[in-house]
């Protein structure tokens, strides 16, 4: 079946359950429905899929690993100066090391190998390429799961709950 986005009580997303999971939060009184999809389980429990918790959960901050999947992931597997989305895609550096550019979430950008060669040693401005998305750090590790949830088409309730998606 399908999966559940569980928000805190504050409404912020909290993470992504099985729908069983969710109906035993609901049973036992630990979260309310606040979305389903139309489906029942029994004839008065419609399907779940998004719950709230009615308590509060603190969760610690948890950083986002700066890996070449989490950046390629940001950016959509596509070039970030012409769009491309095929296989041959590389790490581009919007300001070039060379130049006093360092590797974080700012600087990194998705660029396909024509792309990254034609600008070469330059910044985007002086290579006269425009950037499609402006490179920033992801909000969480969530973001990224819900991300992939909604770019499939499915679960599009969830948009309303996550910022920026």
């Amino acid at each position: 079946m399908s999966k559940v986005l569980v928000l805190n009580a504050s409404y912020e997303p909290l993470n992504i359950t099985s729908w069983r999971r969710a109906v035993v939060l609901l049973l036992k009184g630990k979260a309310e429905h606040v979305e389903h999809n139309g489906k029942y389980l029994y004839a008065e429990f419609p399907l779940p899929t998004v719950i709230r918790l009615r308590h509060y959960v603190r969760v610690p901050y948890k950083e986002i690993p700066l890996t070449r999947r989490n950046i390629l992931h940001r950016d959509g597997h596509s070039c970030q100066y012409c769009g491309y989305t095929g296989d041959d895609l590389t790490l581009d550096h919007v300001l070039p090391r060379s130049r006093g550019g360092g590797d974080y979430w700012e600087n990194l950008v998705t660029a396909c190998v024509r792309c990254n060669v034609k600008k070469g040693n330059r910044t985007p401005k002086e290579a006269n390429m425009m950037l499609s998305h402006q490179p920033r750090k992801p909000y969480s590790s969530l973001h990224f799961e819900v991300a992939k949830y909604l770019k499939s088409g499915a679960h599009q309730e969830w948009r309303k709950y996550v910022i920026g998606v």
